[in-house]
């Protein structure tokens, strides 16, 4: 097989989601920071070095693209949806309910409520991507939640109506901020981000459709809505970055909450989503197979989530290569790249691996990708 990309080309061949898990240093010291032992300052540099190792193991590795580990986030998104201004941190009313191979936990999360309007106020995250790119050789990727984030969960109801009568401000104001980060973080010198979605993977799931009808939505029409807001978040972008989607079904100890192949999004998501990149579960069946990538048309990348992080267990490269084969039946093997379905610590808990086998799933991603497109 040949290697029709550049190595400047993204996403890269030998890919991953974004969050790793938290050292147990870092996890120490943060403990000590919330206890009021340390200071914030003291645990900020306990961060700096927790992420000049984390840059260093992906560099080691072989990754092309290397990112912070998310390790100062307590989430992969409440942490970033909360320094929005107009957003307000209350007491969630609803009870999550993920599975697992072993049952199911419930998680109340954190909430939000928009109670102002929409600003953007700094370049969230702005000082965590300049020190990954002062410590970084590879390209430093930076990940953010998805427009989509802010609305899907809670819906018109965790929007105020005196400040939003009309959704459609609500809409026009969210790309505004969007838009405006983006731009701020390419004036850092970013050149690749990933946004993180939930939304577009569950409304797969018959069940996440009722969810939204519960709360006054289209379940029908919903993921065209956030399809137009993240591609009006996307208007203007900086040019030669690089962005990519990352679609999740749920990722938090090892467990997750919807299901469902991506047939009920792929025609408009795959065509019609002004991304370059589609970071796709795929590690079990609870994605479906692979005929949706059907849609995706020529100069679109897909990286293929066939290694799981909710397990140690490590994936056979055989196994992987044929399922790429399988995955080739329905689009263009350049156009594929290879990672782990989803992030390793989307929350500070953590998935129910080791950090060795962390890394030997890292490794195993980089070694069966080499291989594929030598």
């Amino acid at each position: 097989m040949t290697d029709t990309m550049t190595h400047a080309t993204r996403p890269f061949r030998a890919e991953h989601v974004g969050s790793l898990l938290r050292p147990p240093a870092l996890a120490a010291a943060r403990r000590k920071c919330q206890a009021g032992e340390i200071t914030a300052t003291q645990l900020r540099e306990a961060e700096d070095s927790a992420i000049r190792d984390v840059v260093r193991m992906q560099e080691d590795v072989g990754f092309e693209a290397v990112t912070d580990g998310e390790l100062r986030r307590g989430s992969w998104h409440m942490d970033f949806l909360y320094r929005i201004g107009g957003v307000s941190r209350v007491q969630s009313p609803l009870t999550v309910r993920f599975q697992n191979e072993c049952g199911h936990i419930e998680f109340t999360p954190p909430a939000l409520k928009v109670t102002g309007p929409l600003q953007h106020q700094e370049a969230i995250f702005g000082t965590d991507f300049a020190f990954l790119k002062s410590v970084a050789r590879a390209t430093p990727k930076i990940t953010i939640p998805s427009p989509s984030m802010l609305h899907y969960r809670g819906g018109r109801a965790a929007i105020d109506r005196n400040v939003y009568p009309d959704l459609a401000e609500f809409w026009r104001d969210l790309k505004a901020v969007y838009a405006s980060q983006i731009r701020a973080l390419g004036a850092l010198g970013c050149t690749y981000l990933q946004l993180d979605d939930t939304s577009l993977a569950y409304l797969n799931d018959p069940a996440q459709r009722d969810h939204v009808r519960a709360l006054g939505g289209d379940a029908a029409t919903q993921h065209l809505v956030y399809i137009d807001l993240i591609n009006g978040a996307l208007a203007g972008r900086p040019a030669g970055m690089t962005v990519c989607v990352h679609l999740c079904r749920g990722n938090f100890r090892s467990s997750w909450v919807a299901c469902g192949g991506y047939d009920h999004v792929a025609e408009a998501l795959f065509n019609g989503l002004e991304v370059d990149g589609f970071f796709l579960e795929y590690d079990d069946e609870r994605s479906g197979g692979f005929e949706p990538l059907r849609f995706v048309p020529k100069g679109k990348r897909v990286v293929l989530g066939l290694v799981t992080s909710k397990r140690g267990s490590l994936e056979d490269k055989d196994d992987i290569k044929r399922r790429i084969d399988v995955a080739a039946q329905f689009i263009d093997i350049d156009q594929i790249c290879l990672s782990p379905q989803c992030g390793f610590a989307s929350t500070v808990e953590g998935n129910t691996l080791t950090a060795a086998e962390q890394r030997r799933k890292l490794e195993r991603v980089a070694e069966t990708a080499r291989e594929v497109w030598s």
